[in-house]
């Protein structure tokens, strides 16, 4: 867990430094020094346009971390109210809502996210908006199930036996006792958003060419293998598992030690 909260911390100061210790333009083509290999003055190498592969990485990772982060909070957002709604309401509302997050469940996540991102035209905010789409499912069946358990508890009866709305008692007495719950799974949430923007990226339907992301630079290392150089995608691949290994076993540290039973619910 050290080892994995060290890697982390090191990657996301890397990342808010790079343009404080590095101010260099990420996009900036060279056609000088392309295809350069590992070496002091560029330590990953260059790309087949000149640019540092090291530098551009910690962009890169710096717009994906964002993408997942952001992404993650849209699809608690939606799966929160979703659930908050099925579970405090109940009957045949809870039944239709169920059902619903059932059919899209069914489908796969990343062709309905290619769709999404098709139907707004590739970008930073389409990509997020299709992560945040595609992933709310599990997070209002966290939300609902919680609810649920929660609905019949004696401090629930007190309070509606005080008078209290329905809107109340969901606010003020059943609510903070999910938000726990909603944060961890949010953040559960983050490292599965980074690889599937990755993913978009890499199929060319994430974020535009020009902006460096792991995703974009994986795909263009493509082209770089056939001539030898294997470092134009090794090392914003190998950044990406690292980080998101690390983040993963952080996320679910704190899982184990606060609920077990979520990352059942989750079912990633």
């Amino acid at each position: 867990m050290l080892v994995a909260a060290a890697i982390l911390a090191v990657a996301v100061v890397a990342c808010l430094l790079a343009p404080v210790l590095w101010p260099l333009d990420e996009s900036a083509v060279d056609l000088a020094r392309t295809r350069l290999a590992p070496s002091p003055a560029h330590p990953a190498g260059t790309d087949d346009l000149g640019r540092d592969v090291l530098h551009r990485s910690l962009y890169g990772l710096r717009v994906s971390l964002l993408v997942g982060a952001v992404a993650a909070l849209v699809a608690a957002v939606i799966g929160g109210f979703v659930g908050a709604v099925a579970g405090s309401l109940g009957g045949w509302v809870d039944r239709v809502l169920m059902r619903t997050v059932d059919t899209i469940a069914a489908l796969p996540h990343l062709l309905l996210g290619i769709f999404i991102v098709a139907m707004l035209r590739p970008s930073l905010g389409a990509v997020i908006l299709s992560i945040g789409l595609t992933h709310w499912l599990s997070t209002a069946r966290i939300v609902r199930s919680e609810l649920l358990s929660l609905r019949n508890r004696p401090f629930v009866d007190a309070a509606v036996a005080g008078g209290a709305s329905r809107t109340r008692v969901l606010t003020r007495h059943l609510l903070p006792h999910v938000l726990p719950r909603l944060a961890l799974a949010t953040t559960l949430m983050v490292p599965h958003a980074v690889w599937h923007e990755t993913a978009l990226s890499f199929l060319g339907l994430g974020l535009p060419p020009h902006l460096a992301s792991l995703g974009n630079m994986i795909n263009d290392g493509q082209r770089s293998l056939l001539t030898g150089a294997w470092w134009a995608s090794l090392v914003p691949g190998l950044l990406l598992v690292v980080v998101t290994l690390a983040l993963a076993t952080l996320t679910g540290r704190w899982r184990d030690r606060l609920d077990p039973r979520v990352r059942a619910e989750l079912n990633l």
